[in-house]
C-alpha cells in the first residue's frame, strides 16, 4: 500500500453543503419519518384487526410494510442525528453494519414483491388450484426464503465491499453508507470488484423484476381472453396496487444501483436515494389504501377502535366510561 494511511473512521458528508438548512431538513425528514412509521403500522394493524384481511395476499402486504419500516429505521434516525450534530463520523464496523441491514431489508422488499406477483398470478390464472398452491405454509416458506436470500445477498456485498482497502480519503458523499459512495473511497477498486458488485445487484433487482414481469405477462394474456368486461376490470384492479408499487420501487432502485456511475453522479444518487428511502416506504401504504376498498374499511375500523379506547366527554363535561 506504499505510503497510504488506512482509514477506520468515515465522515458522512450528507447535507453538509446546505449548512443553513440543517434544522429545516431535520423538521421535514422527521415529519416524513413519523408519517412513514404511522402509515405502515396502520396498515399492519388494520390487517391484524380485520378478519376480512386475514388472507394470504394481505399476509405478504403486512410483511412488506414491516420490511419497509425496518429499512427506514436503519437509515433515517442516523440521518436525523447527523443533521443536528457537528461530528458526522461513523466507524468502519458501524458503516458495514448499516449497509448490511439496509441492503438486507431492501433486497427482502424485492423478493416479497416477487412472491406477491406469484400470488396474483395464481389467483387469476389458476383460481381453482389457488388454495392448493398458495397455502399458509407455502407463504411462510416464501417469506422466510425472501429474508434469507435478501440477507445472504447483503452479506456477499459486505464481504466484497469491505474486503477493499480504504486509504487517505474518508468523506462519504452521502447521508448513509451506501455501496457506490463507499467503494469510491477504496484505493484498489478494480474492474473485478465493480463486476462482482454489479452482478450481485443485478441478481436482486433484475432477477426479481423479471420474475414479476413474467407473472404479469401471463396475467395479461388470461385477462384479455376473459369474455366479460366486468371480470377484466376486477382482475386488473386486483393487481393494480401491486403493479404501481413495483414500478415505483424498481424505478428508483434501478436508477441508483444499475445506472453507470461517474464522479459527478453522487448528488444525483443522493437525491434518488432520498426518494428510495423516504418516498417509497410512504407511497406503498398510501397506494394500497387508496386503491383498495377492503383496506379503507379496515383502516376506518382500526381507527375507530383506537378512538374508542379513549374516554370521551359528554356535553356536561363528564366522562363517558
Amino acid at each position: 500500500m506504499g505510503n497510504h494511511t488506512a482509514v477506520s473512521i468515515f465522515l458522512l458528508w450528507g447535507f453538509s453543503s446546505f449548512s443553513d438548512l440543517q434544522h429545516l431538513l431535520f423538521v421535514v425528514i422527521f415529519f416524513f419519518h413519523v408519517t412513514i412509521i404511522a402509515a405502515n403500522v396502520s396498515v399492519m394493524g388494520a390487517i391484524k384487526l380485520s378478519h376480512n384481511l386475514h388472507t394470504l395476499m394481505y399476509f405478504f402486504l403486512c410483511g412488506l410494510s414491516f420490511s419497509e419500516t425496518c429499512t427506514t429505521m436503519v437509515v433515517i434516525p442516523r440521518m436525523l442525528v447527523d443533521l443536528l450534530s457537528e461530528s458526522k463520523t461513523i466507524s468502519l464496523p458501524e458503516c458495514a453494519t448499516q449497509m448490511f441491514f439496509f441492503l438486507g431489508f431492501a433486497s427482502n422488499n424485492c423478493f416479497i414483491m416477487g412472491a406477491m406477483s406469484y400470488d396474483c398470478y395464481t389467483a387469476i390464472c389458476n383460481p381453482l388450484q389457488y388454495h392448493t398452491l398458495i397455502t399458509r405454509n407455502s407463504c411462510l416458506q416464501m417469506m422466510m426464503a425472501s429474508w434469507m436470500v435478501g440477507f445472504l445477498f447483503s452479506l456477499c456485498i459486505i464481504v466484497t465491499v469491505f474486503n477493499l482497502s480504504f486509504c487517505d480519503l474518508n468523506a462519504i458523499q452521502h447521508y448513509f453508507c451506501d455501496i457506490s459512495p463507499v467503494v469510491s473511497l477504496a484505493c484498489n477498486y478494480t474492474s473485478y470488484y465493480k463486476m462482482a458488485i454489479f452482478v450481485l445487484s443485478a441478481f436482486v433487482l433484475v432477477g426479481s423484476f423479471i420474475l414479476i414481469m413474467i407473472s404479469y405477462v401471463f396475467i395479461v394474456f388470461i385477462v384479455i381472453k376473459m369474455p366479460s368486461a366486468k371480470e377484466r376490470s376486477k382482475a386488473f384492479s386486483t393487481c393494480s396496487s401491486h403493479l404501481t408499487v413495483v414500478c415505483i420501487h424498481y424505478g428508483f432502485a434501478s436508477f441508483v444501483y444499475l445506472r453507470p456511475k461517474n464522479g459527478n453522479s453522487f448528488h444525483e444518487n443522493m437525491l434518488m436515494a432520498m426518494a428510495y428511502t423516504i418516498l417509497t416506504p410512504l407511497l406503498n401504504p398510501i397506494v394500497y389504501s387508496l386503491r383498495n376498498k377492503e383496506m379503507q374499511i379496515a383502516l376506518r375500523k382500526a381507527l375507530g377502535s383506537i378512538i374508542g379506547f379513549f374516554p370521551q366527554k359528554t356535553k356536561k363535561g363528564a366522562l363517558n366510561i
